[in-house]
């Protein structure tokens, strides 16, 4: 594929200056740029590169002076990242996949495939399934009974969709992933010993035998419209109503989310996220790398909890989190300051400790 400048600046609402019907066929970092690439150079920063790679076309800020670089045109934008949004969507073709239904796919004849869809090697598609219009299904993909795919829907390799579960329009799963598994819950006959030190603060009385019963789910997973689920994230079902994910939403690769709980819209969760189960997370949340979320408790709208918090009761909306436990961001840098200077607060108590019990030996 080739592109033009003004095909890219349209594509990313920009403006397109010089020789706007130049060629390029990808995109490269300036100093690796050959004459097919667009450098991307969008913080004065880069330009410097620009003079060491080979590029004839670059992607700069507003008012870079691209005449000066050495260019023979490019396409000047704002917002730097949200720039790399457009350019990547409009060169990224996607996996490959054929149209229609290959030979080597099951699908069962109750199944409901839609206009344009297309449909892998080795993709099992089970009973009572509906597949929207122009989606996408990659190799090896599982699709279980009564589930439902929605329009333009992109599943890679090897994901698993299970039973009666509900994708949105534009939902993008990523290779591995499972949505609908059985959801982690388990009961004893007799009170357990994790109730036992949940109820107590950790006592607990003599070690016993206990035996666990599995809760089966009856739910499903619920996502909404435009989500993206990362490589082998998994997303349990609800035990009777359905877990679900709202709109916008993006999870990373390996996030787990567990049964009943309740994602709201637009949020964003990170690589190794764990959310427990019945918890509810409110929009627009923020959760860094390895955060975890306690089960049945609340997070807010608009939380934001930084890499490795862990979160252990509700979060009011809009709160800022970091630490173990979870607390305000101020007051967790204020305490881990502290905590660096307690060995030689200790010092200093020791000294003291001991002038007070020898006085005599102070003079």
């Amino acid at each position: 594929m080739s592109y033009t400048l003004t095909q890219i600046a349209d594509a990313l609402g920009a403006k397109a200056v010089g020789n706007t019907v130049l060629t390029v066929t990808g995109a490269a970092e300036p100093q690796a740029a050959g004459p097919e690439h667009l450098a991307l150079a969008m913080d004065p920063k880069y330009a410097d590169g620009i003079a060491k790679g080979a590029a004839r076309a670059a992607l700069l800020w507003s008012d870079a002076p691209w005449e000066d670089l050495g260019l023979e045109g490019a396409v000047l934008v704002g917002r730097a990242r949200y720039a790399m949004s457009g350019l990547t969507t409009l060169m990224d073709p996607g996996p490959e996949i054929a149209p229609g239904i290959h030979p080597a796919a099951v699908v069962h004849p109750d199944a409901v495939i839609g206009e344009g869809a297309a449909i892998g090697p080795f993709v099992v598609i089970g009973r009572g399934v509906r597949i929207g219009a122009q989606a996408r299904i990659a190799a090896q993909v599982n699709v279980a009974e009564d589930a439902r795919i929605g329009d333009d829907v992109l599943l890679h390799a090897g994901v698993r969709i299970g039973s009666r579960v509900q994708l949105g329009d534009r939902v993008i799963v990523q290779p591995g992933a499972v949505l609908g598994a059985d959801g982690f819950s388990f009961v004893t006959p007799e009170t357990s010993a994790v109730e036992e030190v949940r109820k107590t603060v950790g006592n607990r009385g003599a070690a016993k035998g206990q035996s666990w019963t599995r809760i089966h789910s009856l739910g499903a997973v619920e996502i909404g419209d435009d989500v993206e689920i990362g490589a082998n994230a998994c997303v349990d079902k609800g035990t009777i109503r359905n877990t679900t994910i709202g709109r916008g939403t993006k999870l990373d690769n390996l996030v787990h989310v567990g049964h009943n709980v309740q994602i709201g819209e637009d949020c964003l969760l990170c690589g190794q996220v764990g959310i427990a189960g019945s918890s509810r997370i409110g929009n627009r949340v923020v959760l860094a790398g390895q955060v975890g979320v306690n089960d049945n408790i609340f997070v807010g709208d608009d939380v934001i909890a930084g890499g490795a918090t862990k979160i252990f009761t509700n979060a009011p909306a809009g709160r800022v989190l970091l630490g173990y436990p979870a607390m305000k961001m101020e007051s967790h840098v204020e305490t881990y300051k502290a905590l660096r200077r307690l060995p030689r607060l200790m010092q200093q108590v020791a000294a003291l400790k001991k002038s007070v019990s020898k006085p005599g030996e102070s003079d």
